[in-house]
């Protein structure tokens, strides 16, 4: 006998993976939530992961997140994850569309007529839409 008594573990530690797994029953999937009871308020709190796993929640993977039921009388409440992308508002769409036509818009007659400032620098090659290309002072 080791100086663990007669039990081997199960798993070698070297070999435990660092990933957390849903808590679901025979689902090894990576859990992306955790869900938490507030049973006070009789309220199931999904929300992102945790930073650690705590004894009385339960990590959830995608799949079983989104699928989540709560008992009859109970209120689901599920937290947005500020880490996770957000899908654009029109707002976002509409000033995105604005900008773009902004810079495909060619430059004003009026400047190209009284020499502007595009004579001031001899490397400088007119404008194409947003982009601008320089030479080089060698040529």
């Amino acid at each position: 006998m080791g100086r663990r008594g007669p039990f081997k573990s199960a798993v070698p530690s070297n070999i435990v993976s660092p990933v957390r797994r849903c808590s679901r029953t025979a689902c090894g999937r990576p859990a992306v939530a955790t869900l938490t009871y507030v049973y006070a308020d009789s309220t199931a709190v999904l929300g992102p992961l945790a930073t650690y796993a705590e004894p009385h929640c339960y990590d959830l993977c995608a799949e079983h997140s989104e699928r989540l039921t709560a008992p009859r009388g109970w209120e689901v409440v599920r937290l947005a994850d500020a880490s996770a992308p957000s899908r654009p508002t029109g707002d976002d769409l509409e000033a995105l569309a604005n900008a773009v036509r902004e810079a495909a818009r060619p430059p004003e007659r009026s400047a190209r007529a009284n020499g502007g400032a595009r004579g001031a620098d001899p490397t400088d090659v007119p404008r194409r839409g947003h982009l601008r290309v320089l030479r080089s002072p060698d040529s």
